[in-house]
């Protein structure tokens, strides 16, 4: 097995887990990064540099809930005739270390359980008749691939530290890696780093408390998270920390300059909605004066005194630019207003449910335990107690069957397939809201500035109902998938604010796009989806521009066509649509209109990125 000092080329993940074995109150780390960096084999080395007896367990990713917080130990109970307890994963790791790999692939109760002991620093096992609690304070780290999801953030809101690296593709140190996986590193070497890093560690959990911290740094990291957009208070608690485990593990008792970076950058930077806006220095305002008038030269002066048609012709050509010429012209949100409650009110005609959740769906796999019915054992999960006690008051009799056949059981309790129970769960499922953007050229600059604003400020409210979201965005030839679903609006915001704008409008493209979001999103398990397009409805691309140049000249009724049978296949689907339409009234046509009729779904206009309207149309 690879050690701990072994692993080349990743740091700054090392810093980060040593940090955490300094001060374990920083929660844990996280190591997201792509298939084949060995984010996996240095969290798992990570056990190499922690005290010995450090408890280190691994939760695999299909972990059933009895085996997660514990329960009533079957085999145990039938022996000893008495109830016997087993504990869970999350309370062996007790006082030290929970690792997940995959850590965004991990089912969403398990999620839950997680979170909740990481806030009480205990589990509560109340299920099947027992109630008990057993102690879980432990540090968790994750790693897992970005490609694969994003992790829930109520579990990264416990998670201190998050570390931002790519994979080593410098050839010495690739070299280097395969020198040590080839066996060629002196053991004795290792062991003695080793040592030497404990060593460390343990003088700087002493070192700990003596480390001493100004009011100013405190106020500057704390500003420099309100500058970034960071939510939450337990951000600015964890960057404290991150920054005195720092100045321990660097024997002093001083926090200085190098440690409030560190704690930035591994901190406050990966929780980043936002960049900071800088204010100039005096030295910068003055450079921007205008410089005093001088006296112009002769041809200059002719240039100003050129003939208004000249100038006025060149306007004109600049006028003239169509938005197709404009192919990658970034733009800044404005920030828009909306009511909390507006993705709430679009879903009002369907179901709903309590506890924040948008509906409720009974399964046989994952969720809350609600009741048990009769089952084969192949179709879910088994019902232990009730499986029991419906077994209960039939032993004496089939012993005494058993005894008439000749058959000798040394068995305790004889179970029937009759006497199967099988679990039924309650999974509070939320919706996944598809955003479609109209980036297009035939998108005015400033409505596309406002339309980027109304996005945002919708997708701030996606969290709340444990919702998914999912970006795409369409212009020039088709459009793209730039976030898979997710429950990471701070990714969407990131990817809204890099989208480019320009070129034509490939609608059926984006309805096409959707559809198969939608459709690959339902075979996971999610059943509520709804489109939220924002658009002014004018499509001017067929479906097969990506491929055929020459399709991008396709008449006005095929286009139509083409729209028109994509939205009656997605409203036949069951899939909830709004059109946001971005246009000018005086510009209008009616296309956005006619769209959210085609898919059946609702349409709402929206002038001056201003939701009022459409609370009060939603209401109506």
């Amino acid at each position: 097995m690879i050690a701990f000092t072994d692993i080349v080329g990743m740091d700054l993940a090392k810093q980060a887990l040593m940090l955490l074995a300094v001060d374990p109150s920083l929660g844990g780390v996280v190591i997201p990064s792509t298939v084949g960096s060995g984010k996996s084999t240095l969290a798992r080395a990570f056990a190499d540099i922690l005290p010995e007896g450090t408890p280190f367990v691994e939760l695999p990713l299909n972990v059933t809930e009895d085996r997660l917080i514990g329960g009533v130990d079957l085999e145990a109970t039938l022996a000893s005739g008495q109830r016997v307890v087993q504990h869970g994963v999350l309370s062996k790791a007790h006082k030290g270390v929970l690792y997940v790999d995959s850590l965004s692939l991990l089912d969403s109760s398990a999620v839950s359980h997680i979170m909740d002991a990481m806030s009480r620093g205990a589990v509560i096992v109340e299920r099947e008749g027992l109630s008990e609690v057993h102690p879980a304070d432990f540090m968790l780290v994750g790693t897992y691939d970005p490609s694969d999801g994003e992790v829930r953030m109520g579990l990264l809101d416990r998670i201190g530290i998050i570390v931002p690296f790519t994979p080593v593709n410098d050839y010495r140190a690739r070299k280097q890696i395969v020198n040590i996986v080839m066996g060629t590193r002196d053991e004795e070497d290792t062991q003695d780093e080793l040592r030497m890093l404990r060593g460390l560690i343990d003088a700087a959990r002493e070192q700990l408390h003596k480390v001493s911290m100004t009011n100013e740094q405190i106020k500057g990291l704390i500003q420099t998270a309100i500058s970034l957009g960071v939510e939450g208070n337990r951000v600015d608690i964890f960057a404290i920390r991150a920054a005195i485990a720092n100045a321990a593990l660097s024997q002093r008792t001083e926090v200085d300059d190098e440690d409030l970076k560190l704690a930035m950058k591994l901190v406050l930077v990966p929780r980043a909605t936002r960049m900071p806006e800088r204010e100039p220095n005096p030295e910068e305002m003055a450079q921007d004066e205008p410089p005093p008038q001088e006296e112009q030269p002769q041809d200059e002066a002719e240039d100003q005194n050129a003939p208004p048609d000249e100038t006025d012709s060149n306007a004109e050509e600049e006028q003239e630019e169509t938005p197709d010429m404009i192919e990658e012209l970034m733009m800044d949100a404005v920030e828009t207003e909306l009511p909390d409650n507006i993705l709430n009110i679009s879903l009002a005609s369907k179901k709903k449910a309590k506890s924040g959740s948008r509906g409720e769906a009974l399964n046989n796999k994952r969720g809350r335990f609600v009741r048990s019915q009769p089952g084969e054992i192949k179709s879910g999960k088994v019902a232990l107690i009730p499986t029991l006690i419906s077994a209960a008051p039939w032993q004496a009799s089939r012993k005494a069957e058993q005894a008439k056949k000749g058959i000798k059981s040394t068995a305790a309790l004889i179970i029937g397939k009759e006497d199967v129970k099988i679990k039924r769960f309650r999974d509070k499922s939320g919706t996944l809201f598809i955003f479609m953007v109209d980036a297009s050229g035939s998108m005015a600059l400033n409505r596309m500035r406002q339309a980027k604003g109304a996005v945002a400020s919708l997708l701030q409210n996606a969290y709340v109902h444990r919702d998914q979201v999912s970006l795409i965005s369409f212009r020039g030839k088709q459009a793209q998938v730039l976030l898979p679903p997710s429950q990471s609006v701070d990714r969407a915001k990131r990817e809204l604010d890099v989208l480019p704008t320009g070129g034509g409008t490939p609608l059926a493209s984006a309805l096409l796009t959707g559809w198969e979001t939608a459709k690959q999103a339902r075979t996971k398990g999610i059943t509520q989806i709804m489109f939220v397009m924002i658009t002014d409805g004018r499509g001017n691309i067929p479906l097969g521009a990506a491929y055929d140049p020459n399709a991008t000249k396709a008449p006005k009724e095929e286009l139509e066509k083409e729209v028109e049978a994509l939205a009656l296949s997605i409203q036949a689907d069951g899939i909830a649509s709004i059109v946001v339409d971005t246009q000018m009234n005086y510009l209008s046509r009616g296309e956005a209109p006619k769209l959210a009729q085609k898919l059946g779904g609702r349409y709402f206009y929206l002038p001056n990125a201003k939701a009022e309207q459409i609370v009060e149309a939603a209401l109506s």
